[in-house]
C-alpha cells in the first residue's frame, strides 16, 4: 500500500508555486483594489491595552485567581457555540496555513509569502508526508490493511480509566504532522481523536481499501463537518446557505451553484490575507480563561492556592505551568479530556461541572491570559503556588506576548484594508463609531461592559483595523438583539454571538471556496456524498457533526 509523497497537494515546504498579484499564489488578496489602511502604533496599543481589547485578570480581593462559578451564569459565555469549536477552528487553521517566513518587524507583501500548507482542507497537518516518507508516525504491522496511525499513551480522567489517548511522543515532543497541534492540551487531544478516526475508518472499510482510499474518506468526513457544523455555528445557517445554496437544501450543485462573490482565483486557490490575518482570528475572542477537562479531575479541592471557583478546572495559560494547559510537552496522564464537556447542546438552564462548556462570545475582547502567550513568556515550574504576582506569566525580554497587539500589528504590516472599506466593497453600510464597541458583549447589571471605539482610540473610529471591525460587528449584532428584546442583566448575557456580514462572508467564502477549488474534495468528486462512519458502523447521515465524528472515533 504505497503512498506517493506527491499525492493530493505535494510535499509541505516544497518549492513555492508561481506567484501572481492577481489570481494565483498561496497567499493573495480577496479585495485587491482596496488601499492599505495605515495605523499609528500608539493607536493600536490603545486598542490592545488591558481593559480595552484585553480583559483584566479575574482575581479575588485577596489576590487569588478566580472565575465565575459553574453554577452561575457567566456573562461572557456564548451559549450558541460550545467551547470545542474554538479548538476545531484552531485545528482547521493549522490544516490550511503555515507561514514561518513573515515578520512582525517589517511590511510584508502577501504575494511574496509562502504558505507551507496546501491551501486546501486536506488534512496534511494530520497525515504529514504519509507512511512511506514518515513511517515513524504509522503502524504498518498489519500488511492486510492500510496503515494506521501510532497512538500515544492511554490517559485517565482524574485517575479513572477512559478512552482518551495522548499523542505519540519522543522526549516529550509530539511526533505528528504539524507541531502546532500540540500548542495546548485541548488541541493536542483533538489531533489525537482525528488520528483515531483514521484508524476507525481503516477498520470499517474493506481490507482491500488502500491508504489513499481511507485518507480520502477521512478528508471528506472532515470537509463535510466544516460546512455542515463548524461554519453554521460560526457564520450562521443563512450565510452558509447564501454561499453554498445547494448544500443545506440537498439539491444539485449544478442547478443551484455556489455564490462566491469575493473569493476568486483562476488556476489554483490562494489563501486570502483578509482571512488569515483578520477574519479567521475571530477564534481568539472565543477562548475561555479556564476549562474543565473532565468531571473528576482535582475533585478534592482547589489546587496551588487558587480560589475555590476554579476547583477542578485549568487556566488556559498561567505563570504556574502546573495549573495551565500550555502545550509542547507531556501533561499529567489524568488530564484525559471528556469531549462531552466541549461538544453538544449547551443548556442555559443546566449549570454545574457536567455541563457542556460554552465558548466565550465572539466580541472585541480577549481574555487576559492571551496577553501573555507562553511562547513569549516565562513560567515557573511546580510546585510553586499561584499568587497575584505569578498568575500572569512574565514576558521574555524583547518579545511581544500580547496576542491582541500582535494581531493588530500583523494586519498593519500586511497592508490590510480597513473594516469600513471592506464593508463598502461588499455593498454594506459600515458601522458607525457608536456601533464599534471595544470590550465584552456583556452586561454588568444593567450597564454595558464595552466602550465605543471613540472612547478607546478615537483616531480609529472611521478607519478601523479589519480584525477589530469584524469582532465589533458581532458585538453590534448582539447589542441589537438585546435592545430589540428589551433585555437586561443575565437575560441579555444569554444572547449568543456569531460573525457578522463582513466577517461571516469572508470566513464562509474562504473555507467553502477552498473546498470547491480542490479537485479531490467531496464537493468536486461527489457533491451529493454524505458521511457514513458512526460508532455503530456504516450509517449514512446528512446531518453529520463533530460530536458524531468523535463518537465514531471512539473518543466521545
Amino acid at each position: 500500500m504505497k503512498q506517493s509523497t506527491q499525492f493530493h497537494g505535494g510535499v509541505r515546504g516544497a518549492n513555492s508555486p508561481k506567484q501572481s498579484s492577481q489570481f494565483d499564489g498561496r497567499f493573495g488578496r480577496m479585495f485587491r483594489s482596496l488601499p492599505a489602511a495605515e495605523f499609528a502604533d500608539e493607536d493600536l496599543a490603545k486598542l490592545a491595552a488591558e481593559d480595552a481589547m484585553l480583559s483584566k485578570p479575574e482575581m479575588t480581593d485577596s489576590g487569588k485567581p478566580t472565575a465565575a462559578p459553574e453554577e452561575e451564569i457567566d456573562g461572557e459565555e456564548n451559549f450558541d457555540i460550545p467551547a470545542g469549536y474554538t479548538y476545531l477552528g484552531q485545528f482547521i487553521d493549522h490544516d490550511i496555513t503555515f507561514d514561518p517566513m513573515s515578520s512582525m518587524d517589517k511590511l510584508n507583501d502577501p504575494e511574496a509569502l509562502t504558505d507551507f500548507r496546501t491551501p486546501r482542507l486536506d488534512l496534511d497537518s494530520l497525515y504529514g508526508r504519509g507512511p512511506d516518507d514518515q513511517p515513524y508516525m504509522y503502524d504498518t504491522s498489519d500488511k492486510t490493511r492500510a496503515a494506521k496511525f501510532l497512538l500515544g499513551r492511554p490517559l485517565t480522567r482524574g485517575g479513572v480509566p477512559s478512552t482518551a489517548r495522548d499523542l505519540p511522543r519522543l522526549n516529550d515532543r509530539a511526533v505528528i504532522g504539524d507541531k502546532r497541534n500540540d500548542e495546548n492540551v485541548i488541541v493536542s487531544q483533538l489531533h489525537g481523536a482525528m488520528l483515531r478516526f483514521h484508524n476507525r475508518l481503516v477498520d470499517l472499510m474493506p481490507p482491500s481499501a488502500s491508504f489513499e482510499a481511507v485518507q480520502q474518506q477521512v478528508r471528506w468526513h472532515y470537509q463535510y463537518v466544516v460546512i455542515n457544523d463548524f461554519l453554521q455555528k460560526i457564520c450562521g445557517r443563512d450565510m452558509v446557505k447564501a454561499v453554498l445554496p445547494h448544500f443545506l437544501a440537498r439539491q444539485s450543485i449544478f442547478e443551484h451553484p455556489d455564490q462566491l462573490h469575493f473569493f476568486h482565483h483562476r488556476n489554483e486557490a490562494f489563501m486570502p490575507i483578509e482571512f488569515s490575518a483578520a477574519a479567521y482570528r475571530f477564534g481568539h475572542a472565543m477562548v475561555r480563561p479556564i476549562y474543565r477537562l473532565n468531571t473528576v479531575l482535582n475533585d478534592g479541592g482547589p489546587a496551588l492556592g487558587e480560589d475555590a471557583a476554579l476547583q477542578g478546572r485549568h487556566l488556559i495559560f498561567a505563570g504556574v505551568a502546573a495549573r495551565a494547559l500550555n502545550g509542547f510537552k507531556s501533561f499529567p496522564a489524568e488530564w484525559g479530556i471528556d469531549w462531552k464537556l466541549f461538544f453538544g447542546e449547551t443548556d442555559k438552564l443546566h449549570q454545574g461541572k457536567a455541563r457542556v462548556q460554552p465558548s466565550y462570545k465572539i466580541d472585541s475582547s480577549l481574555v487576559n491570559p492571551l496577553g501573555f502567550l507562553p511562547e513569549f513568556s516565562d513560567t515557573v515550574p511546580p510546585p510553586d503556588r499561584i499568587t497575584k504576582d505569578n498568575l500572569q506569566a512574565k514576558a521574555k525580554p524583547g518579545t511581544l506576548p500580547n496576542l491582541a497587539l500582535r494581531n493588530l500589528r500583523r494586519g498593519n504590516m500586511m497592508g490590510l484594508p480597513s473594516g469600513q472599506d471592506v464593508a463598502r466593497a461588499m455593498g454594506l453600510t459600515p458601522l458607525k463609531p457608536a456601533q464599534i464597541l471595544i470590550g465584552k458583549a456583556a452586561m454588568d447589571g444593567d450597564e454595558l461592559e464595552a466602550r465605543t471605539i471613540t472612547q478607546v482610540a478615537p483616531n480609529l473610529a472611521f478607519n478601523t483595523p479589519l480584525w477589530t471591525y469584524i469582532l465589533a460587528e458581532s458585538n453590534a449584532q448582539w447589542l441589537d438583539a438585546v435592545k430589540k428584546a428589551n433585555l437586561k442583566g443575565d437575560a441579555a448575557n444569554l444572547i449568543g454571538t456569531r460573525l457578522g456580514p463582513v466577517g461571516g462572508r469572508i470566513v464562509a467564502e474562504t473555507l467553502i471556496g477552498l473546498i470547491l477549488a480542490d479537485s479531490h474534495s467531496f464537493l468536486r468528486q461527489h457533491p451529493r456524498w454524505v458521511p457514513w462512519a458512526s460508532a455503530s458502523g456504516v450509517k449514512d447521515d446528512a446531518d453529520y457533526t463533530m460530536p458524531k465524528l468523535l463518537d465514531a472515533a471512539g473518543a466521545f
